[in-house]
């Protein structure tokens, strides 16, 4: 099969053979190439047809490295060569596999003068290649075509500790200095590659290098970058040392030809130049003139300034504009840290998880217009803002919005979407797979998508605002902050330092790798871009990775006054690089800065994997890692256990809300007593939860033994308790990620349960979050049944199955099989449910579930004992109760105590209430069960509770006498004991 990829400067040329059932080998060349085409015509000799792909579906950055071709040719690919023609030759060079310096960067330049390499041969002679032409390649004789050759001397002291602390991965290779009278910045600007020969002069291998920790230690810098305004100046910044050349190109519009081109002086690996005061207003780029590996040839790329802080639509050009200008604030916009909401503490806090898109993109009550963007938050008699007034009034702290930066993947400008038809979606079974077909068809033209593709990360997303050119971006997003605000809502911003979408001298939305190629992604020991955390990893071990993170914050924060962050997959970060941002942000104040940083509050997803698993690259954000730190992480046990499985495992797992052991789903669990134990096993990691999830917290598990909640262990061998305090715990049941909370009860539950049932099951899984210490998190629409039709990773499935309905007519329930990509798997679990109507909530429904969630809330904030600040408060506060080997099951039954003024003892919290008691019966089951510890108090149900339109839990009741609860089923009852006129 021969395979040609032509862009309108390289021609990618693969010939491959085949296996009788797969590519065996794939031998690329990169050529110049004259005829731009745009299509990658796929002819194989095992098929009589062939196969056209659209250039528009691959990463034009994959011209270098060829990891994003397609999967008919996706195989081990060999090395690619360099288009210099001496490399078009045979190369039969002993032991050296062809272009290996080209296609590997397998040493490190760790500092100014001292190269890493995993080379144990302490007889070889070692050298230093470069080119400042990038004209390096292999004959019969070795590297040729070198403008410097440096011999390196092999260090025996070995790497340094602070190398080695810095690179853990690299902390066995040898050392090797370079010498001293080495122009060691101009060597940075070529192509270089290392070799290592025999005593008897024989090439024994050879590579490229990585340059990061060269660049830290010599041009670290911490000056300014971006565009700076003075009263009649503007300057402009850029760190670029590895640069040849940088030169800025302006524009009058965001479209049309250069106006001025102006070159910049560099100094110390920063490039620089002023001009007059009315470049403000005009649009550039920077043009770069930089070696890049992933092509290995000198490219003239034309990129963003990565401190951007305005755009042009798809962000092809930077606006040029002073983000502190009076023209941009809306009205009172100076004085809103005086007029944010009240915090009085983060155990204070809960979180809102919402789309902005989502919100408004199908609410009529919405001025078209404004549908789906920034402006919708300004409708003040919308449903949507309705709704979050209500979840507001009822303790509700915190809106997270899913990514708002510059991100890929839907076009700025919405004429340019396609668009379903709507009215023939609606007319097609509920369990029909036409509706995702449709989706499906134009997922990448719509105007839908999660944002986790980064492209600029300190500009809001243009297709969210009513004009992407210009202003309007940076004025309709400072009016969101604003509006939500004013309903009593904190504004935290869901940001994605982790990856980047695109990298290479090619790729319109690659910008960092454009500028500094190689510095800001994180590469693996061979030199490849490393894609666990999606693609394009990011290295926060850098330090100007890190501060360029650090310096973002800080604008969205003074620039945008928003008052918290939420860190995608935070353990793709270095520790060190959370901590500044905490210790930054937090020190903060109105006076000097404009806002009140004390109130400022981080968390993310402390995930522990991929390359960054167990402090391989350094000592990263994971979840073990981050306590101590007071920044909150998700809390997996906690969800895992209520919810059973994980989103990783079979969907008919069950937990403790649907039903283990209790009433089986027919999934086989491995029998009766193993599904007992595993129910017991949830209780535990649930009561560790609901203590806030603190890794010293004593309980008694369900075998009798008192013990810490670190020394639980989850089924894969982790601590289920890592907190430190409460504060660092985000307690979750779902979120944008896998399945909504009303649609995996519905596929973990039994077939045959009732919709009502459903129902309280939703309920009773978010009030486990929601009365817990430690931070409540939950997904928008949790409260109001909310279902993608079962999507587990909806992030591209468009309105139609990512559409919430704040009018409470619809869930969105049974709008179609789920999209084809990540669910049909599953299709033969989701078809019948899908097709059955018994399935679908009635606006009765979501109306209780909403009043249900709101009194939660109320209940939450109606006493700070459910706000527990530290763990020490919550040992000496709360038990639990119904546990040891002879639990009544499916029963969880929790005390937060409070003291009494004057008397010895904890001190009093609560004015109201002296002792609260919460039970959740999970069993299908009303539930009698004996406390002894609870007799002889005067407990009743909560006031909230009291006036409940729900009849069950109106039925509790609790027998002072013989310390008696009986609760109904799967019902969360909440009792306490009010204060006496003495207390």
């Amino acid at each position: 099969m021969i395979v040609s990829l032509c862009d309108d400067r390289h021609c990618l040329v693969v010939y491959a053979t085949f296996s009788p059932m797969s590519i065996s080998s794939v031998s690329p060349l990169l050529l110049p190439n004259s005829k731009p085409r745009q299509n990658l015509l796929v002819t194989s000799p095992l098929s009589s047809s062939s196969q056209s792909l659209s250039l528009r579906s691959l990463n034009s950055s994959s011209f270098g490295s060829l990891s994003q071709l397609p999967s008919q040719i996706r195989q081990p690919i060999a090395p690619l060569c360099s288009p210099d023609p001496n490399c078009m030759a045979e190369l039969k060079t002993s032991d050296v596999s062809h272009q290996e310096w080209v296609s590997h960067a397998r040493a490190y330049w760790v500092e100014k003068f001292l190269i890493a390499w995993d080379i144990n041969d302490n007889q070889a002679s070692l050298y230093l290649y470069s080119s400042i032409n990038a004209n390096l390649f292999l004959s019969d004789q070795g590297i040729q075509g070198y403008d410097s050759k440096i011999a390196l001397e092999r260090d025996e002291c070995g790497l340094p500790v602070t190398i080695t602390q810095k690179f853990p991965r690299i902390s066995t290779y040898q050392a090797f200095k370079v010498p001293s009278s080495t122009k060691v910045e101009d060597l940075l600007k070529c192509q270089l590659a290392v070799a290592s020969f025999d005593i008897d002069g024989t090439l024994k291998t050879c590579t490229g290098l990585q340059l990061p920790g060269v660049l830290d230690d010599m041009f670290a810098y911490s000056g300014p970058l971006g565009a700076n305004f003075s009263n009649d100046t503007i300057s402009l910044n850029l760190w670029a040392p590895t640069a040849r050349e940088v030169n800025v190109c302006f524009y009058e519009s965001p479209t049309g030809d250069t106006v001025e081109h102006v070159t910049m002086e560099e100094i110390n690996g920063v490039w620089s130049t002023v001009g007059p005061g009315d470049w403000e207003g005009l649009y550039y780029t920077y043009e770069i003139t930089v070696f890049h590996p992933s092509t290995s040839r000198l490219e003239k790329c034309q990129a963003n300034d990565p401190y951007a802080r305005g755009l042009s639509s798809d962000g092809k050009r930077t606006w040029l504009v002073d983000i502190k200008s009076e023209k941009l604030k809306p009205n009172g916009w100076d004085e809103l840290a005086n007029e944010k909401p009240h915090l009085g503490s983060f155990a204070d806090i809960s979180i809102y998880e919402l789309h902005i898109r989502d919100f408004s993109a199908s609410d009529s009550t919405v001025d078209p217009d404004f549908r789906g963007g920034y402006r919708a938050f300004t409708c003040k008699d919308s449903a949507g803002l309705r709704h979050l007034r209500k979840l507001s009034e009822a303790g509700l702290t915190h809106v997270h919005l899913l990514p708002s930066y510059q991100f890929g993947g839907v076009d700025d400008n919405p004429s340019n979407w396609k668009h379903p038809d709507y009215a023939v979606l609606a007319s097609l079974p509920p369990d029909s797979d036409e509706q995702q077909a449709q989706i499906t068809a134009i997922q990448e033209e719509d105007g839908y998508n999660w944002g986790y593709n980064p492209v600029l990360w300190g500009v809001p997303k243009g297709s969210y605002a009513s004009n992407p050119d210009g202003p309007s971006r940076i004025l309709e997003f400072r009016k969101m902050v604003q509006a939500l605000n004013f309903i009593g809502l904190r504004v935290v911003l869901d940001v994605v330092y982790n990856h980047l979408y695109a990298s290479g001298p090619l790729d319109d939305c690659s910008v960092l790798d454009k500028i500094v190629p190689g510095y800001y992604l994180r590469r693996n020991k061979d030199g490849s871009i490393e894609n666990s955390a999606c693609i394009n990893n990011t290295a926060s071990e850098h330090l100007m990775v890190e501060r360029i993170i650090l310096d973002d914050l800080l604008c969205w924060v003074i620039d945008y006054k928003v008052d918290g962050f939420r860190f995608d997959l935070m353990g793709h970060l270095m520790k060190h690089t959370m901590v500044k941002a905490k210790n930054m942000l937090q020190s903060l104040t109105k006076e000097r800065d404009g806002v009140d940083g004390s109130k400022i509050y981080l968390y993310g997803e402390g995930w522990d994997f991929g390359e960054v698993a167990k402090n391989q690259c350094g000592i990263n954000a994971s979840q073990f890692n981050i306590s101590g730190t007071g920044i909150g992480s998700f809390n997996d046990r906690i969800r895992d256990a209520v919810l059973g499985g994980s989103p990783f495992g079979n969907p008919l797992q069950q937990g403790f809300v649907t039903g283990l052991s209790l009433e089986p789903n027919g999934y086989d669990h491995g029998g009766k007593s193993n599904t007992d134990i595993m129910l017991s096993g949830s209780a535990d990691h649930i009561q560790v939860g609901l203590a806030g999830n603190l890794r010293d917290f004593v309980l008694t598990c369900h075998g009798g033994e008192a013990i810490k909640g670190s020394e639980l262990m989850t089924y894969g061998g982790d601590p289920v308790g890592y907190a430190m305090e409460p504060t660092e715990t985000i307690n979750y049941v779902s979120a944008h990620d896998n399945e909504t909370l009303f649609d995996i009860i519905n596929l973990k539950t039994p077939f045959e349960l009732s919709i009502e049932d459903r129902c309280r099951i939703n309920h009773l899984a978010s009030s486990i979050v929601a009365l817990s210490q430690g931070i409540p998190f939950f997904h928008a629409g949790d409260e109001v049944l909310r279902s993608k039709s079962i999507d587990r990773d909806s992030y591209n499935s468009g309105d139609w199955f990512n559409r919430l309905d704040f009018t409470y007519e619809t869930n969105n329930w049974g709008v179609g099989l789920p999209p084809k990509e990540k669910n049909e798997h599953n299709w033969h679990l989701i078809k019948p449910r899908l097709a059955n109507p018994l399935f679908k909530p009635s606006k009765s429904h979501i109306l209780a579930a909403l009043h249900s969630f709101t009194n939660l809330l109320k209940i939450r904030y109606s006493s700070p004992l459910f706000r527990l600040s530290s763990a020490n408060s919550i040992q000496e506060r709360v038990c639990f109760h119904n546990t040891g080997p002879l639990w009544v099951p499916g029963v969880i039954v929790m005390s937060i105590e409070d003291g009494n003024d004057g008397e010895p003892g904890i001190p009093q919290l609560d004015p109201m209430f002296s002792f609260i008691v919460v039970v959740f019966n999970a069993s299908p089951d009303v539930v009698s069960i004996e406390i002894p510890a609870l007799k002889s108090k005067s407990f009743q149900l909560h006031p909230v509770q009291l006036n409940s339109t729900d009849d069950l839990v109106m039925k509790a009741r609790y027998d002072g006498e013989s310390g008696l609860f009986s609760i109904p089923k799967r019902t969360t009852a909440v009792f306490v004991q009010l204060r006496g006129p003495s207390s």
